[in-house]
């Protein structure tokens, strides 16, 4: 251990030792961004980034099972990101297929896929329901794996969900817009049952949602990170908690 890393793993501790955690989130979203740009920095290849990224997946929460938290939703696929060329989609794809195959295998955690499974190609398909019915017994920390995710599309699945329920037992538009209110919506969401998260970090720089969890981020806290996603270290994650703690939240006041 250098220098460098020594002083990062001395301050890491000191973070962690002031760390409040029956104060920090329960369920925190993760926007694992700058995998290309981390590459790109490096001199490593598109693939090599976003396979960095990956690995760092089960470190990040194995410090989230240390901490108290009990839900971590992971966006590894935006439903935009099925537009890019196939010569860069196709290796992506296997890339997360072998992570969330490799979080069903660690036997430690409970997989639930969010996103829209039709867009899919079957083989990423039948890989997420097979780590979903491996772990599902499993009482561990719940992590959601964004894969074809799309906040819109998430909306747009839930209303239309919402009306074939509706349409089954019978109610007419006219009935419907009667008693429709939020928690109607809230029930069709990909994370139906699920607490909201309380905190979203999203690493890289940007500084927006890109819509990442729209409907259920409303009241959420944000922590940006300059830090790309395969460089994330322990002591960034902890940063993001100390910031958390540190805040007031006045859910929408």
């Amino acid at each position: 251990m250098n220098l460098r890393e020594l002083v990062y793993e001395l301050y890491s501790r000191r973070v962690e030792h002031r760390l409040d955690v029956s104060q920090g989130p329960k369920h925190i979203g993760v926007i694992l961004d700058g995998n290309r740009r981390w590459a790109k920095a490096g001199g490593a290849t598109t693939v090599q980034g976003h396979r960095a990224g990956a690995d760092k997946i089960a470190e990040m929460l194995g410090w989230c099972e240390e901490t108290g938290v009990e839900v971590v939703t992971l966006w590894l696929l935006s439903t935009d990101n099925l537009d890019r060329p196939a010569d860069e989609l196709v290796p992506l794809l296997g890339i997360i297929e072998d992570a969330v195959t490799g979080l069903a295998d660690a036997g430690r955690w409970r997989v639930n896929h969010v996103g829209t499974m039709d867009l899919l190609p079957s083989h990423t398909q039948h890989v997420l329901k097979e780590a979903e019915q491996a772990t599902h017994a499993s009482t561990g920390l719940l992590v959601n794996v964004a894969v074809g995710y799309g906040g819109r599309q998430e909306i747009a699945d839930a209303v239309r969900s919402l009306l074939h329920e509706h349409a089954g037992r019978g109610t007419s538009i006219e009935d419907l817009a009667e008693i429709l209110d939020v928690e109607h919506i809230a029930e069709h969401l990909y994370t139906r049952g699920q607490p909201d998260p309380d905190l979203v970090i999203r690493t890289s720089g940007e500084q927006r949602l890109s819509g990442f969890m729209l409907w259920q981020s409303a009241h959420s806290e944000y922590y940006f990170c300059e830090v790309f996603w395969p460089a994330f270290r322990k002591v960034d994650f902890l940063r993001a908690l100390r910031d958390y703690a540190a805040r007031h939240r006045r859910y929408g006041a």
